[in-house]
């Protein structure tokens, strides 16, 4: 079954077409999706930096964490509602584009490993449950999915 006939629906849909008519419409989009990235990569990195034990060593992984999941979810939320605005508007080039795909799959990735995976193993962390390697491994993990998402997404937009 091709997904082509849902993105062409997508693309000619009236939000589409005015995203793609307006001149700042997509330019403003593609600032606030990029912010999004900065914040969740920052919110990404201060997690796995200190799951590496490269900083924030005085608090506690599972503070670390608390402390930067409102910045996580919201720049998640906001990216995943950027990019919905900005794929409407040009969703056939999207669906011709392999960097599209692995963006979507290294994001589905990341969403489910962060609040699965890594979740249980910081709630575990502190209570010496977890050694050190383990934590630097799920840390690694974490970086490659994000980068991942980051650099598939950079690619879309430069080719």
């Amino acid at each position: 079954m091709s997904l082509l006939p849902f993105f062409t629906w997508c693309e000619n849909s009236g939000l589409g077409s005015t995203i793609r008519s307006s001149p700042w419409m997509f330019p403003i989009l593609e600032v606030v999706h990029l912010l999004a990235l900065a914040v969740i990569g920052g919110a990404v990195l201060m997690i796995n930096l200190r799951m590496f034990g490269l900083g924030l060593n005085r608090q506690p992984l599972r503070e670390v964490a608390a402390d930067t999941r409102p910045f996580l979810i919201g720049s998640l939320l906001m990216m995943i509602a950027s990019g919905l605005l900005l794929f409407v508007s040009e969703a056939i080039k999207c669906y011709y584009h392999g960097a599209f795909w692995f963006k979507m799959a290294f994001l589905l990735l990341a969403i489910v490993f962060t609040f699965t995976v890594q979740r249980g193993v910081i709630a575990r962390a502190d209570s010496k449950n977890i050694g050190p390697m383990a934590l630097k491994l799920v840390g690694l993990v974490s970086l490659i999915l994000w980068t991942g998402v980051g650099v598939a997404g950079r690619w879309i937009g430069f080719s």
